[in-house]
């Protein structure tokens, strides 16, 4: 990992933390258990991939970093909603999430599934305020974004098809749709953010989407590579589940060596796509290189 990459990581890590920490203290009645299971959840631990990117598209824009971090911090409570929600017994049913207890089993699954639509309301509510910008269209644009990415045609609608996945034939184009809505459309909602932030007309993001589609797929070999061959302390999960599920996996369809080779190329190919922008891509740069060299 690079010493612009480790601060930056670093940075992040340190910047939603905080903000989740204000956005989260708990009140002096009945809901203070939520808001534990919250906290919990969603400070200390975690890559912070989403709203590193979210960063990184918006300095190529000049945005105001506070901005950009309070839309890492929505994008990041949809993502911990969805690990909240797939550890579920009803889900995935797993025992550990970032290296400690799932909320389900620190808390109660009750607490777990209520924490999950906490975040995910007050993603949306982060978003609408004016706070993030002054602009009220980007707000709604963000608004809406953040929606299909989440929802029916992108997170969500993906979690569906892999619940389906241990019960039909899967093959390398199924896999790669199911991973491209479940995986890839909140990377792809965190880089394009950046640009909405930025005011850039939709047809001038071709690049960043591209960059964007080929980190989220190689993003998810190396996921795939991990829970083949990955250290469960190490990634802080259980790992090998989806073989044992009888789950379709690039490496199950590829190969080993051929998913880490395809791995490689989606991350040069992600990289070649900034190939017009300076310096200030070289963080968009850098997480690309890291996808697929990470151990957790």
């Amino acid at each position: 990992m690079s010493e612009l990459l480790k601060s930056e990581l670093a940075t992040i890590a340190h910047e939603i933390d905080s903000r989740f920490d204000a956005l989260l203290v708990p009140p002096d009645d009945s809901r203070r258990t939520l808001y534990a299971a919250m906290r919990h959840a969603a400070i200390g631990g975690g890559k912070r991939l989403r709203p590193l990117l979210v960063s990184g598209a918006a300095r190529l824009f000049a945005v105001d970093p506070a901005c950009a971090y309070r839309v890492g911090v929505a994008v990041e409570c949809i993502h911990v909603y969805s690990l909240i929600h797939d550890d579920l017994p009803s889900m995935d049913d797993d025992d550990m999430r970032r290296g400690k207890p799932t909320v389900h089993k620190a808390f109660d699954e009750a607490t777990a599934i209520l924490a999950g639509d906490g975040f995910q309301a007050l993603a949306f509510e982060i978003l609408a305020d004016e706070d993030t910008h002054q602009d009220p269209f980007v707000r709604a644009e963000l608004v809406l974004a953040l929606a299909r990415a989440s929802g029916l045609s992108g997170m969500v609608g993906g979690q569906a098809m892999d619940m389906a996945a241990g019960q039909t034939m899967q093959d390398l184009g199924t896999v790669t749709r199911l991973q491209q809505l479940k995986t890839g459309a909140l990377i792809a909602f965190a880089v394009e953010a950046g640009a909405i932030l930025g005011r850039l007309p939709a047809e001038g993001r071709t690049r960043l989407r591209g960059y964007a589609h080929d980190l989220g797929l190689a993003f998810q070999i190396a996921d795939d590579l991990l829970d083949a061959e990955g250290d469960a302390q190490a990634v802080g999960k259980a790992t090998g589940k989806d073989a044992a599920a009888g789950k379709a996996t690039f490496v199950g369809l590829l190969g080993l060596e051929r998913a880490r080779a395809q791995a490689q190329s989606l991350a040069e190919q992600a990289i070649a796509h900034l190939v017009h922008f300076g310096r200030e891509a070289d963080l968009l740069r850098e997480i690309a290189a890291y996808t697929v060299q990470r151990d957790r």
